[in-house]
């Protein structure tokens, strides 16, 4: 929960500088937009308008030809004539000169009076556009300037919205976390009711069976009492025995329940086990030690696997038997004893090895050494103390545990009874989900998580490590 927190203060603190950094490039593209407009020039003045004073005496002087003299009499005519003659071509030429120049200044005339017109008219629109565009870029600075208020202030109403709505969605979570709660609450104790329940009633169950069984030995006992086949004395031994044998009997139905309570259901137990099945494939006559109710004898049958059964639990033997198993109830060292040597095909014994003392324990790996038949497999499961879970948990709950076996002990004592290729095989892993978690790469120093990585390492192959082992040897 640490973590995340530092985790979002650190985003929180890397969005607030690229927000800071977007602002100061907003600002500086800003300052620099609003440099570059410029004050408007004046615009060029339009030229003076065209100069029309001659045109009217060009207009009225132009025909020179109007001016030959008039004729006369006399010498005088013959004069004129002569003289006329003389220069008439030079005002012929001229006068075609002026005439076609006042065609040509009377037909421009209008061109540049509309030239001086277009002029003027231009440079009024373009002064008139660039005050537009000055007067535009300065609104336009203007509504830049505005646009980071209105973001701001925008932001400042979604962000009281997002925390009102954080804080409701807060509210209704913690509403629901209390909901919850007791809910969890009112599951574990109906749980806890029903667990409570189911115990009870196995246990009747398995004392119904018993008492019944039990009636029906005594009711045999009865009846060869009747046909006056013992003495009194004789009786009265035999019936203090028969009764504490029915006692025996009436208490071994409570290890049953507790076994379903505690060690775990029939499926669980098959699921555990169902990994040593491959151990046995093509053996025969394997025995089952401390069989209990069966799991792993009927996984041998389904496999194809002949098997038979002992448990010191009369309850569990019966129990064996009412499935179709093949189950004696007796001492398991005493059976074995009883069995001719390199005989047995296989031995199995699932947590039974911490219910035995050391002397009781020595001399059942010697008898399991020449029971065995050469190459055939032996395996002892046990819970593994190393994992202190597993030994303060599963171990000193059953009180019919005698003495934790540490995986090295057993292998050694296994192997010291003569069986080779001794290895341990550990099962049961502890969940990895509730173990030590190691901290996050990213927080703290590089040494600092090194360190408390290992040290949680550690407590993990200390304290959460695997809950069983079995010590698997070949008898050669």
């Amino acid at each position: 929960m640490l973590t995340e927190e530092k985790g979002s203060a650190a985003e929180l603190a890397r969005l607030q500088r690229e927000r800071d950094d977007a602002d100061r490039r907003y600002n500086d593209a800003l300052t620099k937009l609003d440099a570059a407009i410029r004050k408007p020039r004046d615009a060029p003045h339009p030229p003076p308008p065209y100069d029309e004073f001659q045109i009217t005496p060009l207009n009225e002087r132009w025909e020179l030809l109007s001016l030959k003299p008039e004729e006369g009499r006399g010498w005088l005519r013959k004069l004129r004539a002569h003289a006329w003659a003389m220069v008439a071509p030079l005002f012929e030429r001229q006068q075609a000169f002026n005439s076609a120049l006042v065609d040509h200044v009377n037909r421009n005339v209008v061109m540049h009076r509309e030239t001086a017109r277009a002029l003027e008219t231009t440079i009024a629109f373009v002064r008139e556009d660039h005050r537009l565009i000055i007067e535009y870029q300065n609104l336009l600075i203007l509504f830049f300037q505005q646009i980071t208020p209105y973001i701001d202030t925008r932001d400042r109403h979604v962000a009281g919205l997002m925390h009102g709505l954080a804080a409701g969605i807060s509210a209704l979570g913690d509403e629901l976390q209390k909901r919850w709660e007791s809910m969890v609450a009112r599951e574990r104790r109906y749980d806890a009711q029903v667990t409570d329940v189911r115990t009870t009633l196995s246990v009747m169950q398995r004392a119904v069976q018993t008492l019944k069984r039990e009636l029906e030995k005594q009711g045999a006992i009865g009846a060869m009492g009747a046909m006056g086949a013992m003495g009194a004395t004789g009786a009265g031994l035999s019936a203090g025995a028969q009764s504490a044998k029915a006692d025996a009997a009436l208490d071994s139905y409570k290890y049953v329940g507790f076994e379903d309570q505690f060690r775990g259901s029939e499926h669980d137990i098959r699921e555990r086990v169902a990994m040593y099945v491959p151990l046995f494939e093509g053996a025969s006559d394997v025995l089952d030690v401390g069989c209990g109710r069966g799991e792993f004898l009927d996984l041998l049958r389904e496999r194809g696997i002949s098997a038979r059964g002992v448990d010191l639990n009369e309850e569990m033997a019966a129990v064996c038997r009412q499935r179709g198993l093949e189950a004696t109830a007796g001492d398991a060292l005493g059976y074995l004893l009883a069995q001719p040597d390199e005989s047995v095909g296989g031995l199995f014994a699932a947590q039974v090895v911490e219910h035995l003392e050391p002397d009781y324990l020595m001399r059942f790996l010697d008898a399991a050494y020449h029971k065995l038949r050469p190459g055939s497999t032996i395996v002892l499961e046990t819970i593994n103390p190393a994992c202190w879970y597993a030994f303060f948990s599963s171990y000193i709950r059953d009180i019919t545990h005698v003495r934790p076996l540490h995986p090295d002990t057993l292998q050694y004592l296994v192997s010291a009874s003569g069986f080779q290729k001794v290895t341990v095989r550990y099962s049961a892993p502890f969940p990895d989900e509730d173990k030590l978690q190691p901290l996050p790469a990213k927080s703290g120093t590089a040494h600092d998580i090194d360190v408390l990585n290992e040290n949680v390492r550690k407590l993990n192959a200390l304290l959460f490590t695997y809950l069983d082992y079995a010590a698997i040897g070949e008898r050669l």
